[in-house]
């Protein structure tokens, strides 16, 4: 591992040649997260093969389209790659204003606590079901889940999404896109404006990706799964025009 001079004072950036990866250090003296990239590292490929790679690695196809990356996404976390993966998000967005970035529960917090640190914005993520902290005031919406075959009344305390913020989606997987739609529909009811969703793994052979982006979204996703199977393990996909 070797660090190297950031384009903007304070920040740590280190390339791992090998791994061909990307890591962004914070400001020490004003807690900024700034990006640098440099100019021989490809923009997009080092964090996709750096995932694509790892879901190989230790992802495991189970039977019904499902693919387990509970070793390092979604219940044990390799933070050190949540990082590098955040900082892509962040690369991506640069263009787009951000005042909040908004996920549903559970496993999408982590990879959006670390895009939200980036953009220094508040992180609020939707709720699958009410409790005694949540006022009666929020906006909600139902969200079918394929891999629980359930459906949940997802919901955002009013307060915490108002008219007009610019509003970042972040989550671990797109397949059927029930779960970031309900979050485009809650930030529409609370009169936001969705700026993008950033995904870590959509599994392009579903309809999801193909239906949020045909209603006119920007959906960047940094791992597509083309096909998969228990016997031929993953294949992915180039990224869609």
């Amino acid at each position: 591992m070797r660090f190297l001079p950031a384009h903007r004072k304070g920040a740590n950036y280190r390339y791992d040649k090998g791994r061909k990866a990307a890591f962004v250090g914070m400001d020490g003296r004003n807690g900024q997260a700034v990006s640098a990239f440099f100019s021989y590292l490809p923009k997009e490929d080092a964090f996709v093969q750096l995932l694509e790679e790892r879901i190989r690695r230790d992802g495991k196809v189970a039977a019904g389209n499902v693919l387990r990356v509970d070793g390092f996404i979604n219940h044990q976390l390799d933070v050190e790659l949540l990082e590098q993966l955040a900082a892509e998000f962040h690369r991506r967005f640069a263009d787009k204003p951000v005042d909040k970035v908004l996920t549903i529960e559970a496993s999408g917090i982590a990879i959006a606590c670390l895009v939200a640190r980036l953009f220094g914005a508040p992180l609020v993520f939707a709720k699958k079901s009410k409790t005694s902290n949540i006022p009666d005031s929020v906006y909600s919406c139902p969200v079918k889940s394929f891999t629980h075959g359930t459906v949940n009344q997802v919901m955002v305390s009013r307060e915490f999404l108002n008219a007009g913020e610019r509003v970042l989606l972040i989550d671990d997987f797109l397949a059927h896109g029930e779960a970031l739609n309900g979050l485009i529909d809650i930030v529409e009811q609370a009169g936001g404006e969705v700026v993008g969703a950033g995904i870590l793994i959509e599994k392009a052979f579903q309809d999801g990706g193909a239906y949020i982006r045909g209603r006119g979204y920007r959906v960047e996703s940094l791992a597509r799964v083309a096909s998969m199977s228990v016997e031929e393990g993953v294949c992915f996909a180039e990224d869609p025009a």
